[in-house]
């Protein structure tokens, strides 16, 4: 930890969920949910992105190599937007909330 920020060693890969996810699973129910919808590994370092059903939340699921880590934040003026066409994982667009 530098400075309050965790840096990661080295590159780091990404997958961003773009079905909202009910936000009462903890870190054990959303690696179970990476596991069974994805076939992936959730302790493989690889960060898993999961939005609320408004998109004004965010959880991060991630394996930091002594134990797995879950990461909340509430997006006061940002919201995700996703292209729903390229499948059940993309990269998030950040777009301002309106009538916040």
């Amino acid at each position: 930890m530098s400075g309050g920020m965790l840096i990661p060693p080295g590159p780091v890969r990404v997958l961003v969920a773009t079905k909202p996810v009910d936000f009462r699973k903890g870190m054990n129910g959303l690696a179970a949910l990476v596991q069974e919808q994805l076939k992936a590994d959730p302790f493989s370092g690889t960060i898993y992105c999961f939005r609320s059903k408004r998109a004004d939340r965010v959880k991060l699921v991630f394996w930091d190599g002594t134990g797995l880590c879950l990461f909340s934040n509430y997006l006061a003026s940002y919201c995700i937007s996703f292209n729903l066409q390229r499948g059940p994982w993309c990269s998030p667009i950040w777009l301002p909330q309106r009538g916040r």
